[in-house]
């Protein structure tokens, strides 16, 4: 229990923070992460400063956790750049021109299903949306973090179903099924979930209320949106499409006389400069969670979770618990699936569970336990991107709040029958 101790820490200075100041949203997430980084060195056992320290900086530098960095990087920079040349605007525009106003909600959420079901990633869905996003709340008087979270939600839709998401990837390989077989299970959770929440964005946005005046769009600045969004649908890596974005955005900028060569550089500083705070939480959280794994913290939750196991549905309720934690150890839904899927796919065996359930249920998960996670990659994408707190967001994640409902109601009273046999 010690070995998981940071986390607590962590809550404990956010929340305790936040009620003294009298403010949710008062500590800053870096303040609260670096207490409880510097407690998690401290308390790590049967080691010099040096190594501690060292496993702490080994975590903050792991692979994943810099690819992350050089996506919110250029992400920063892409956004800045665009905004300055009007991208924003003219994006904004000629969505408020082509929907109706009733329609504006539900079709930025079905935007991000299909968006990011198409490309497989919901960090990409985010960096390519939250945009558009927060032009679409600042033009309507809509609530900034409700905007954004629809978007949110809507990239985990396709992150949990995707054929080439590396959730879909690792879900299916480490439970040795096919994944059309996983998406067939998976679509009886995630379809009600999506289709509920779309119901609901149709009848909250029945009461937004576009300007009465939509100036004309300049549609060639839209062009890198566009560009950017047909890019990651036909599978380019992440990181090239920001660069082709972050040119582009420059080129037409320059050519149409909303800054020069130097302006230019001053929006994409200014852009890398505004994911600083994201930058440094990461790479804290990073290495916090490199010291629990080290001190057993992980080894932990998976031996308390299957010490008493019942039946096949206490079985299901044990990967689903156990994905979730490993989640909010990690951070990382894909790094979650990789550590317990090898656990998961033994406890399927053992009490008979369909391993394409099984497979669909730490999926499914793990998509629901990054929707909780202040400070995994989406929500700290989104937030950065909108200059909000990820707190901010996280009460208005009806997608993944609605996922994990069902499928939870799904372990409970056999559902889908098919596959709890």
């Amino acid at each position: 229990m010690k070995a998981l101790s940071p986390m607590l820490v962590f809550m404990a200075v956010y929340l305790v923070g936040s009620l003294l100041a009298g403010d949710f949203y008062k500590v800053p997430l870096t303040v609260a992460f670096l207490v409880a980084s510097a407690y998690a060195v401290c308390v790590t056992p049967k080691l010099g400063l040096k190594e501690r320290v060292a496993i702490f900086s080994r975590g903050a530098g792991d692979e994943n956790i810099m690819l992350m960095v050089w996506i919110f990087v250029l992400a920063g920079a892409f956004a800045k750049t665009a905004d300055a040349m009007g991208a924003i605007d003219a994006t904004v525009n000629l969505t408020l021109r082509l929907l109706p106003d009733s329609m504006l909600l539900p079709g930025l959420f079905i935007a991000a299903c299909f968006i990011s079901l198409s490309i497989g990633t919901s960090v990409g869905t985010v960096v390519a949306l939250t945009p558009v996003a927060v032009g679409i709340a600042e033009q309507t008087g809509a609530s900034l973090p409700f905007i954004v979270a629809l978007v949110v939600g809507g990239s985990f839709f396709g992150d949990n179903l995707s054929f080439i998401s590396d959730t879909t990837i690792v879900a299916t390989q480490t439970q040795q099924c096919r994944m059309s077989d996983k998406f067939k299970a998976n679509i009886y959770f995630a379809l009600p979930a999506a289709l509920i929440v779309l119901v609901l964005y149709i009848i909250i946005g029945s009461g937004v209320e576009a300007p009465a005046h939509v100036p004309m769009p300049q549609w060639y600045k839209v062009v890198p949106y566009v560009a950017v969004l047909v890019l990651a649908i036909i599978g380019l890596d992440v990181l090239a499409v920001l660069l082709i974005g972050i040119v582009l955005a420059g080129g037409i900028g320059i050519f149409s006389g909303s800054f020069d060569f130097m302006g230019w550089m001053a929006a994409m500083g200014e852009g890398v400069m505004g994911m600083s705070e994201l930058i440094i939480v990461t790479l804290l959280a990073g290495g916090m969670l490199a010291l629990i794994r080290h001190n057993g913290g992980i080894d932990y939750l998976i031996r308390i979770l299957t010490h008493r196991i019942s039946g096949k549905r206490g079985a299901k309720l044990t990967i689903a618990m156990l994905v979730v934690l490993a989640d909010l150890c990690t951070a990382n839904n894909t790094i979650a699936l990789i550590t317990v899927g090898p656990v998961a796919r033994d406890i399927a065996d053992r009490y008979g569970v369909d391993r394409r359930m099984s497979a669909s249920l730490l999926d499914t998960f793990s998509c629901f336990a990054q929707g909780l996670i202040p400070y995994g990659a989406q929500l700290l994408m989104a937030a950065g991107l909108a200059s909000i707190t990820p707190f901010s967001i996280i009460g208005y994640l009806y997608y993944p709040f609605a996922l994990g409902t069902i499928a939870l109601l799904g372990i409970l009273i056999g559902y889908p029958r098919k596959y709890s046999r």
